[in-house]
């Protein structure tokens, strides 16, 4: 029983460790500049509201979100209609060079993103891409498409091959096969490749700021020009913080069933 005890207080004080971050960063958000920079306070004495209703009437900020949004959803849309076929053919056939060709995918996913910085800046100024959703949600492909390949390909080789051929009796057409009975079946494992990919998307910094300016300039790139001739605004870029975690949070809870049997039946 008292071990019991202890370890509940370390799991406590861990838990504790984990959420004093955020909850400074939430009472940061209520606080005015005065306040933050003239002393330490654990909660908002003069508790204000004025650094969310900037971000919500200022363009620049809101209009961050919006873009987000739009490049984030288009990559993981994008992510799991290459992924969801490419990791297919990898799980039901084997073929020449199969191997050399999955780890390459999974080099492609090693590499650091400041690699394909220039060229990608480079290809989008010359076709008209650059400063679109389109740039960044396509530059994250390259990196999200190999991890989904590699995370669907586990769920999928999980599946029996005689549903493929009992389907194929009963007259299904691969494509309504496909949709209809092999995806629900690997639904767990979609959902957590969707979580990998939209988490990487919305926090990616290098690409989404040098790919875009003024028309897509997603609100990671806005909230690292905060600086102005009085200083950092440290309360709105609090505020700004804690919206960046909301939609994290909200795809957190529709998909944690799935992730949580993800992270056991699959390849995480």
């Amino acid at each position: 029983m008292r071990g019991m005890t202890g370890g509940r207080w370390v799991l406590g004080l861990y838990l504790l460790f984990l959420l004093l971050p955020t909850y400074w960063l939430v009472a940061m958000s209520f606080k005015t500049n005065a306040e933050i920079t003239t002393g330490l306070t654990l909660w908002p004495h003069s508790p204000t509201l004025a650094n969310y209703k900037r971000i919500f009437t200022d363009a620049s900020w809101y209009s961050g979100y919006i873009n987000s949004l739009k490049f984030v959803t288009v990559n993981v849309l994008l992510s799991l209609g290459f992924a969801l076929p490419a990791a297919y053919a990898f799980s039901r056939y084997r073929f020449l060079g199969d191997k050399h060709l999955f780890f390459w995918l999974l080099t492609n996913r090693m590499a650091p993103p400041a690699v394909f910085a220039l060229p990608f800046f480079q290809l989008y100024s010359a076709v008209g891409l650059f400063d679109t959703p389109w740039a960044v949600a396509l530059a994250h492909c390259l990196f999200n498409v190999p991890l989904a390949v590699w995370i669907l390909e586990g769920f999928m080789s999980s599946v029996p091959k005689e549903i493929d051929e009992t389907a194929a009796l009963d007259g299904y057409s691969f494509p309504v096969f496909f949709v209809k009975i092999f995806c629900p079946l690997i639904a767990n494992g979609i959902g957590v490749t969707a979580f990998f990919c939209f988490m990487f998307s919305w926090v990616e910094l290098l690409l989404a700021r040098t790919l875009t300016t003024v028309d897509a300039k997603p609100i990671v790139a806005t909230m690292t020009r905060t600086v102005s001739a009085a200083g950092m605004d440290w309360g709105l870029l609090a505020a700004a913080g804690v919206l960046t975690i909301v939609p994290g949070a909200i795809v957190i809870w529709f998909v944690r069933n799935h992730i949580a049997r993800g992270f056991a039946l699959g390849r995480v």
